[in-house]
């Protein structure tokens, strides 16, 4: 293959290469007569390192609008093959209809233009985890990057397939390492955009995701996973989830879903069972009108360690109108249970459902969850500590009202506790909490700068300014403004 991969290239850009030159004089030329801003796109030029697709004949592999797959993966073997070539360009404009996965290997980048777009094909009637990209054979790979186009999921003429049981998953890496998934746009799909089982060093960002059939990003068994700047709009289950997942960063994404009966659950979900889950950190992400929670934390199953559940740190976040759901009941802004030491800090809770922090297992009866009833919430000693939250306007949930609506719950009172110091709780429509209590918090409009269009720094009159939890010796604090530690995102 290496052969006859190189000499089809050289053949290519041997016929190609007089237009080429042609086109590099005309840029050039233009560079010099209009502004550089006005190329913000501009056409892609063949590099040494290189190797293209496109739909117009201008590739080095050219495809024809039908099982697209084929030309893309004979380029991504060739790179495969060839050291001197370490990526494979899909040029746009131009849509790559695919009936059968495309197959990347280590050292690999996939790019392409914007407009460019891996489609799947009508009524693909593809088996179950059979995904759109992945790796050979299940062959472990290594320092893979997927950047730059989009991919759409053709949800709505394959519809035959229910979301979120595994058909059609846009990305799929197993027992693999270094991944990066970036400024990608996918959309409209049965499964998952990223889903990576045994895996570490995954890097998911700059994307853009919009209604997929199950998880925007699934990490399973996986280590060191960090995902940032992305904008998620959920479909049916989480933006962000970990299963059995460790030293996870989740931070400055928004997240949100659309109202409708499949439009999803938690905004992020973190789950834990039988692996290790203490090293968690979720932070200045926007999480609003999510179906269900904005973040929901469940450790579920038999009885474990306090260290494989613990330590997990929830901050500096803005949560607005989650829970939306009218069919559950473990809706809210935090839903948590069976983790040790969960601190939730310097948060801000605007009109969510139900609480904006409740400490509850729900009774759900599908997917993973099937054997949820197996925890054990009457362990001993599970606390979380809640500081430095703005809590305000929390409303009624839908789904059997009575005894919600106040800014914090604790429905397992005998086996947990919930810790609260220095938080403002404002016009929480059922009160303030409910099993839970505190000298420390305050009970004032904490005056927001805008409100309404979600603007929450805090006004020079706050009462928030200078009133959070101090940290005796803290190198942490907010050391600009003489160690003032504010209530709030904005310390």
């Amino acid at each position: 293959m290496d052969g006859k991969c190189l000499k089809y290239i050289r053949q290519n850009r041997k016929t190609i290469g007089f237009s080429v030159v042609i086109l590099v004089f005309l840029i050039a030329l233009s560079i010099a007569i209009l502004p550089a801003k006005q190329f913000k796109n501009p056409t892609t030029i063949l590099s040494n390192n290189t190797v293209y697709v496109a739909g117009d004949g201008s590739g080095d592999f050219n495809c024809h609008g039908s099982n697209d797959q084929t030309e893309i993966n004979e380029a991504l073997e060739c790179v495969s093959e060839n050291p001197q070539y370490t990526t494979v360009y899909l040029k746009g404009p131009n849509t790559y209809v695919i009936s059968d996965s495309l197959f990347i290997r280590s050292n690999t980048i996939l790019k392409g233009d914007l407009t460019a777009v891996i489609k799947l094909e009508d009524k693909a009637e593809w088996p179950e985890f059979k995904p759109l990209i992945t790796q050979t054979n299940n062959t472990e790979v290594h320092d893979v990057t997927i950047e730059g186009f989009e991919i759409n999921g053709n949800h709505d003429n394959n519809a035959d397939k229910r979301n979120g049981e595994g058909y059609y998953n846009m990305i799929y890496f197993v027992w693999s390492k270094n991944i990066k998934v970036h400024d990608m746009y996918l959309h409209d799909g049965n499964g998952d955009g990223l889903r990576v089982e045994g895996s570490s060093n995954i890097q998911y960002y700059n994307n853009r995701i919009y209604k997929l059939g199950h998880d925007g990003l699934f990490a399973i068994n996986s280590d060191n996973i960090e995902a940032w700047n992305n904008r998620i709009t959920c479909r049916t289950d989480s933006g962000l989830r970990a299963r059995e997942s460790n030293h996870v960063k989740f931070h400055d994404n928004i997240i949100d879903s659309f109202y409708n009966w499949s439009a999803g659950g938690p905004g992020i979900q973190i789950e834990k069972s039988t692996g290790t889950v203490n090293d968690v950190d979720i932070y200045n992400n926007t999480i609003h009108n999510t179906y269900g929670p904005g973040i929901w934390l469940v450790g579920y199953g038999k009885a474990y360690p306090r260290e494989e559940a613990q330590n997990v740190r929830i901050h500096n976040n803005i949560f607005y109108n989650t829970g939306t759901n009218p069919s559950i009941d473990w809706v809210g802004g935090i839903v948590t249970s069976g983790f040790y030491d969960t601190l939730i800090e310097n948060n801000v809770f605007d009109g969510v459902y139900h609480a904006a922090i409740a400490y509850m297992f729900p009774k759900v009866t599908s997917g993973v969850n099937e054997t949820a009833n197996d925890i054990s919430p009457n362990e001993k000693g599970y606390t979380t500590i809640v500081r430095n939250n703005i809590i305000i306007n929390t409303r009624k949930r839908t789904k059997d009202p009575n005894g919600t609506g106040y800014g914090v719950i604790n429905y397992y009172p005998e086996s947990s506790s919930l810790v609260l110091e220095n938080n403002c709780l404002y016009n929480n429509t059922g009160g303030n909490y409910m099993n839970a209590s505190s000298k420390t918090d305050i009970y004032a409009d904490p005056l927001f700068i805008d409100q309404i269009n979600h603007d929450y720094h805090l006004k020079s009159t706050s009462s928030c300014i200078g009133s959070g939890y101090s940290y005796l010796n803290s190198t942490t604090e907010n050391s600009s403004n003489g160690k003032i530690v504010n209530i709030g995102k904005y310390s």
